[in-house]
């Protein structure tokens, strides 16, 4: 995993920060995962670089993992789905909670297993 540090302002980490942890709007809305972090980064990437980058990263993250319960959805007629399914709701919680810390620290976390569609 490749991390960027970078020189920000509290106020950049924050919204970072923000953007990360809006995506756990998903598990109170659907698709709140995705709008939650697009809301905020579409208002704060111009202002902030560190969000920018923070948006696009989360943002990346959580379309992949929207494929891949999709796929893991499929894969619950073969048996293995339902497995995959609990495994990729792990690796958001996890991954989500270790990004909003590296956010707080100023790191724009590269998330795992990302398909990049925002460059």
């Amino acid at each position: 995993m490749s991390e960027q540090i970078v020189e920000v302002s509290k106020q950049a980490k924050d919204m970072g920060l923000l953007i990360h942890a809006a995506s756990f709007a998903g598990y109170v809305f659907p698709l709140g995962s995705v709008l939650g972090p697009l809301i905020v980064w579409l208002m704060k990437r111009d202002e902030f670089e560190f969000a920018n980058q923070c948006g696009k990263n989360c943002l990346n993250f959580k379309l992949s993992l929207m494929i891949y319960a999709m796929v893991s959805a499929i894969l619950i007629l073969i048996g293995v789905g339902v497995i995959l399914l609990a495994a990729l709701a792990l690796l958001d919680i996890i991954c989500t909670i270790i990004a909003i810390i590296k956010a707080n620290d100023g790191i724009a976390y590269q998330y795992p297993l990302t398909i990049r569609f925002i460059k």
